[in-house]
């Protein structure tokens, strides 16, 4: 949009507004429309939006150019706008939005009755049995009191075949191991006591609270790392 275009867009809301006002708006840098080669104003949907967030700040809530350079600044930087009737109308870090990479406290405690011997288990991921004796090896793999394999052993094999495709070897996995006894650690540790308390119920037990949120520390630490790298 041009100037006079973004000028008529905004005059029905504020009749005060005018050319000079917005370009005012623009020299004291709350609003950056581009510019055609020519020297011409060209204004996007987004900066239309920008000038009525800055034009209702100065109406309604009589904010100083100070207050709405930061209130731009925080929204620009992701934070979340505030409806009418908050306790504060400035822009305010959002809610983490559900992870879908994170399984729900329900599923981690979800028990099937899947049991796979070691040849079904190395069939279903197409692994050799010198993988198998080597995921055995480094506590990757662990079968139960029969010697079978269960459901979290399916995901483990095909997680290993995968990544073996990439030159990750099971020596190469065994920290994952370490790392997840830890935090099974971790979380027993400051569960157990809470399972003692006088009339908590089994179907309260925070085992798998706590242990999402561990998963959720954990991946969230992943991905902050690869936007870093």
């Amino acid at each position: 949009m041009t100037i006079g275009a973004v000028l008529e867009a905004l005059k029905p809301e504020f009749p005060d507004i005018s050319i000079s006002k917005i370009r005012f708006l623009e020299a004291e840098g709350l609003v950056t429309p581009e510019r055609t080669p020519s020297g011409y104003r060209h204004f996007s949907d987004e900066d239309l939006e920008r000038l009525r967030y800055i034009l209702t700040a100065q109406r309604d809530r009589f904010w100083p150019l100070k207050v709405i350079r930061e209130s731009l600044d925080a929204l620009d930087r992701g934070l979340t706008p505030v409806g009418e009737g908050a306790e504060t109308v400035r822009p305010q870090p959002p809610k983490p939005r559900p992870d879908e990479d994170v399984p729900t406290a329900a599923e981690l405690t979800r028990t099937t009755t899947l049991r796979l011997t070691r040849d079904e288990l190395a069939a279903s991921a197409g692994l050799d049995a010198a993988t198998m004796d080597a995921l055995d090896t480094f506590g990757l793999l662990r079968t139960d009191a029969d010697g079978h394999y269960g459901e979290a052993a399916l995901g483990i094999a095909h997680a290993a075949a995968g990544l073996a495709a990439y030159g990750i070897e099971p020596r190469h996995l065994r920290p994952f191991r370490t790392a997840a006894d830890r935090e099974i650690g971790l979380v027993q540790q400051v569960a157990a006591p809470m399972r003692g308390r006088p009339g908590q119920a089994a179907k309260e037990d925070p085992t798998p609270e706590v242990l999402r949120l561990c998963i959720a520390l954990h991946t969230a630490l992943v991905k902050d790392g690869l936007r870093r790298a």
